[in-house]
């Protein structure tokens, strides 16, 4: 199984080729030039350098949200059109499961937070379990969006180890080692962005799974309203 995965939900820009258990290449960029500039001209380079055949592919994974709306729809667009010129399913990723891919295999709980602004967070409780020989993602509690303290008191409410990534990180990080009473620590800053290798790993699972979209049927996970939304709400007195 060859996959093509792409994550654009946030500040980073990253695409990754994942062949059955090897990745094959990677491209991460964490810069503030537009994903619409810098995603397509990415997965050229890293098809080019990996001698990849469009036709090799099985699937075009991406990382569904929550995250930054723009890079959402961008990195929607980009693997529905991809999806659409290659004859190839769709699989969407959650943006906070894949982050914990990261960590792969880290003891206590994994928390992931992502700056929402408006001081709140995109988040979600998770831990590594034994499954044989390796370890599976399992989920506390599902990705939501909310605010810290809230977070910060069901943690304390579960009494076990956390550690925490993601860019809300740096945001949170004083009030988090203020407020926690359970032990906790950080990822290091090459663990804790985004990364298209997290989402490829994860879209294997539910490759096997059966969890794949047709080319049309996706649509990013916002958790939120958008900006527009509010306002047009605001307009009309809801």
């Amino acid at each position: 199984m060859k996959i093509l995965a792409i994550d654009a939900s946030g500040l980073v820009a990253s695409v990754s080729i994942i062949e059955d258990e090897k990745m094959v290449g990677e491209y991460t960029l964490n810069h503030t030039r537009n994903h619409s500039v810098t995603l397509l001209p990415l997965i050229d380079s890293l098809i080019q350098a990996t001698d990849s055949d469009p036709e090799s592919f099985d699937y075009i994974a991406v990382a569904g949200g929550p995250g930054s709306f723009t890079g959402l729809r961008i990195g929607a667009a980009t693997a529905k059109g991809l999806a659409y010129a290659w004859k190839k399913p769709i699989i969407s990723v959650p943006t906070v499961d894949a982050l914990c891919m990261n960590v792969f295999g880290v003891s206590g709980l994994v928390c992931p937070v992502l700056d929402a602004r408006r001081n709140q967070t995109y988040t979600g409780i998770y831990r590594f379990v034994e499954d044989g020989d390796t370890f599976k993602l399992e989920t506390i509690e599902p990705q939501k969006a909310t605010d810290l303290a809230s977070l910060i008191e069901r943690l304390n409410e579960l009494g076990e180890k956390v550690t925490f990534l993601g860019d809300g990180v740096p945001v949170f990080k004083v009030e988090l080692d203020e407020k926690l009473k359970v032990e906790h620590s950080y990822a290091p800053a090459h663990q804790s962005r985004q990364k298209a290798s997290s989402v490829g790993v994860l879209a294997m699972e539910y490759a096997r799974e059966g969890k794949v979209e047709d080319t049309f049927s996706h649509r990013p996970i916002y958790l939120r309203e958008t900006q527009a939304e509010r306002e047009r709400k605001l307009r009309e007195g809801k």
